[in-house]
């Protein structure tokens, strides 16, 4: 059985123009971010890391930029939202052989640092020293700070 092809229903191009547009709407910019004034620190190096199960965590743009290496001596302290962690030779924490810092289960609950937690790493290597602060820290400091307009029913 054959039949007859059937011919192809072209639209004219006046009904596809008019075709499934609605009057087109006004568009409105985003505002765009100031830079912040001057050049960017040249004395801190920033990483991000993950805490994991052992309470290791490291960046390797960080750790580079410390020079600390295996079986360096530290010294961690812990206050209010932070871990510090300075090279000391008295030190009762050693970076192992793959660069990172191991920060002590007792530092990291008074942080609230969990395994799989992310966290900021600013490094000075001037001072030899790297603080850790959780992204929750982070957070708070934008928010109290940043340029992020409140919203009703926010915390302050």
């Amino acid at each position: 059985m054959t039949a007859s092809p059937i011919a192809p229903v072209i639209p004219s191009a006046a009904r596809l123009a008019d075709h499934g547009r609605s009057r087109p709407r006004a568009t409105r910019r985003l505002p765009l971010a100031s830079t912040p004034a001057g050049p960017p620190p040249r004395d801190v190096v920033y990483g991000i890391g993950r805490v994991d199960a052992s309470g290791r965590v490291a960046d390797r743009a960080v750790t580079c930029a410390l020079d600390w290496g295996a079986g360096d001596r530290l010294t961690l302290t812990a206050e209010a939202g932070v871990v510090v962690a300075r090279r000391d030779a008295g030190g009762m924490v050693t970076v192992p052989s793959r660069p990172c810092v191991v920060i002590p289960a007792a530092l990291r609950h008074r942080c609230g640092l969990r395994a799989g937690d992310r966290v900021l790493l600013a490094a000075l290597p001037g001072e030899d020293a790297l603080a850790v602060y959780p992204l929750a820290v982070v957070d708070q400091a934008i928010r109290t700070h940043g340029p992020f307009p409140r919203r009703e029913g926010d915390r302050p």
